[in-house]
């Protein structure tokens, strides 16, 4: 049971990513509202962000910058934190996409919950 624990406390930034996930996509899948369901992907996606990075440390690594001739060190992985920043990027631009979707909804019908706009749509 020690090592359980010990191993999940070494780790615990995989397990609240995980945790953040289940979150994100009870919010995706459960809330009719579509602002709700967009800050339910943002929070999935901010999950998968720290999951990436988390696999980019490395124990005892140093950023990889030029060092002296004769030294030796491990290196953190920069590609990680690279992709990551251009996923940021992406995310607030599918935020920014999302929310003018969201408003331009509510203008030509009044609502912004999944069933009642079913139902507007369905008037039509």
């Amino acid at each position: 049971m020690e090592a359980v624990l010990e191993a999940f406390l070494s780790h615990y930034n995989y397990g609240m990513a995980i945790i953040l996930m289940m979150i994100g996509l009870y919010a995706l899948i459960a809330k009719q509202n579509l602002v709700k369901k967009l800050i339910g992907l943002n929070i999935f996606q901010t999950a998968i962000f720290l999951f990436y990075i988390s696999f980019a440390d490395v124990e005892g690594g140093i950023a990889p910058i030029y060092l002296p001739e004769g030294m030796e060190a491990i290196y953190v992985n920069p590609l990680p934190h690279v992709l990551i920043l251009t996923a940021i990027v992406v995310g607030v631009s599918v935020t920014a996409v999302g929310l003018s979707l969201i408003v331009r909804i509510y203008e030509e019908y009044g609502v912004i919950d999944e069933a009642g706009l079913l139902k507007m749509v369905k008037r039509r």
